[in-house]
């Protein structure tokens, strides 16, 4: 067959005009050029003449001159698929960054696939655990839904999202796929190291768009990692977590494309299509009746405003917010997920069963009532409190701290060791502290502990030093 050959005709930035004269490009077709000192690669974003194009350039144009050769390969970017990829790291076009090689006969596959048909599709009501007591208990993820990590600079989404994948992969027999957009080089390698000690690799895909690339790069990662998940999800019948870290810079970089290519900005200078942007990358996100993609995303929110439009319109596709608060991490409560912004879909009598549901719901109300007493304690102090509302702040710090517990991915950092904790070893917990039963503990106990006979333990233990020590004098 012979080559489509077109030649460059202004460059402008990233994005790059290229004339055709035999036959114009596809939309969304990778197109090469290969006679630079780095093989350059790009894609059509639209047309601006009857024989020309604009495309987008995944890299830099430094290097580049009008009257260059542009080829087009007839097709869009493909990443390979399959087994094959597990265990190892790769950039947006399927090539490995681990210094390893997978077998030339895997097969590819575009990266812009459709949506499930809505006929195909299977609503599913069955809870994904975490080991994560206070997601477990006050926001539960749904198999096959999307649960958004939502939180500013520096409260701990990664770590949370690493978490996760180390409790996930061992719980579950299915494929974790690593979505990392914009990341630091140093989380990649992080990650990467840890994910191969803790022998979850085998079982893991890792691909990777730095910071300091191109914003068409940042734009079309996720595709990439939802290809590789839908081959999983539809060929081999298998369970995905995918997990995504950042979906704002997924924003980010769609707003700088639309920048380049010259469309005019939206509100806050945001892409005009922001919402659909969005929609098309989160609605290839679901289940079907033989398995599901279950996502896992981190949201960064602009200066910690809610109301900002890039994560408005993320809230719309979630079915779980997990809501990471400043203040409960500058207080030392980690993970710093806040109970009563936090929420699911899931928590309901029919779904989680009565039991979960009413304790979830007295310990929201425990802790909200905790708050709003929080104002009188600093003014007038905790004495001065009626005897009912002492016993609800009490159970409130208790409730408070045992929500709290150590991760395995932070024990360099920390030096405890990480706790997994079941679904019923959290619910009874809170049962037994909301009962009054262990009123005579200290709250200091219930800090970074795992299950409530752990918190129990502690609290003789440390009977046991205080009554030596007092024999001692």
């Amino acid at each position: 067959m012979k080559k489509n050959i077109g030649i460059i005709k202004e460059i402008s930035g990233s994005v790059v005009e290229i004339t055709f004269d035999k036959k114009l490009p596809a939309l969304y077709n990778e197109l090469q050029i290969t006679n630079t000192h780095i093989p350059l690669k790009l894609e059509v974003q639209g047309y601006t003449s009857i024989n020309s194009v604009n495309a987008l350039a995944f890299g830099n144009t430094q290097g580049l001159s009008r009257g260059m050769q542009v080829l087009d390969t007839g097709h869009p970017i493909e990443v390979p698929v399959g087994p094959n990829v597990l265990g190892h790291m790769f950039n947006i076009f399927g090539d490995t960054l681990d210094d390893t090689q997978i077998p030339e006969n895997t097969p590819t596959r575009s990266i812009h696939q459709s949506a499930v048909p809505m006929d195909k599709l299977s609503v599913s009501s069955e809870i994904y655990v975490t080991g994560i007591k206070i997601i477990d208990l006050l926001a539960p993820l749904e198999r096959g839904g999307k649960a958004g990590l939502l939180g500013g600079a520096g409260v701990g989404k990664t770590v949370l999202i690493t978490e996760m994948i180390n409790n996930m992969v061992g719980r579950y027999d299915g494929v974790s796929i690593f979505a990392g957009i914009g990341e630091r080089s140093r989380e990649g390698e992080q990650l990467y190291r840890e994910m191969k000690e803790a022998g979850v690799l085998d079982k893991t895909v890792m691909i990777f768009g730095q910071m300091n690339e191109a914003p068409g790069i940042r734009f079309r990662l996720p595709l990439s990692a939802l290809t590789m998940a839908e081959y999983f999800r539809d060929t081999k019948k298998q369970d995905v977590l995918l997990l995504v870290d950042n979906i704002f810079r997924f924003v980010q970089a769609g707003s700088e494309v639309s920048v380049l290519m010259g469309q005019m900005p939206s509100r806050v200078g945001y892409q005009a299509s922001l919402g659909t942007d969005i929609a098309e990358l989160e609605e290839r996100i679901s289940s079907t009746k033989d398995a599901a993609i279950t996502s896992i995303q981190a949201v960064y929110v602009p200066a910690d405003d809610f109301t900002d439009p890039s994560a408005v319109h993320t809230f719309a596709h979630l079915s779980a917010n997990i809501v990471l608060s400043r203040k409960r991490a500058s207080q030392g409560l980690y993970p710093a997920v806040d109970p009563l912004e936090s929420g699911s879909n899931m928590l309901a009598p029919q779904i989680v069963g009565d039991r979960h549901y009413q304790i979830a719901t007295a310990v929201r109300r425990t802790l909200a009532e905790y708050e709003e007493l929080k104002d009188i304690i600093a003014m007038l102090g905790f004495d001065e409190l009626p005897e009912k509302d002492q016993e609800t702040v009490n159970i409130a710090r208790k409730l408070e701290r045992f929500l709290t517990q150590p991760f395995f991915t932070t024990h360099q950092f920390t030096e405890m060791d990480g706790k997994s904790v079941s679904l019923e070893d959290t619910i009874i917990g809170c049962e037994r502290i909301l009962s009054g039963e262990l009123n005579d503990i200290s709250p200091d106990d219930f800090y970074m502990s795992g299950t409530i006979d752990e918190v129990i333990q502690k609290h003789r233990n440390r009977q046991q030093k205080e009554s030596i020590s007092n024999d001692s004098v």
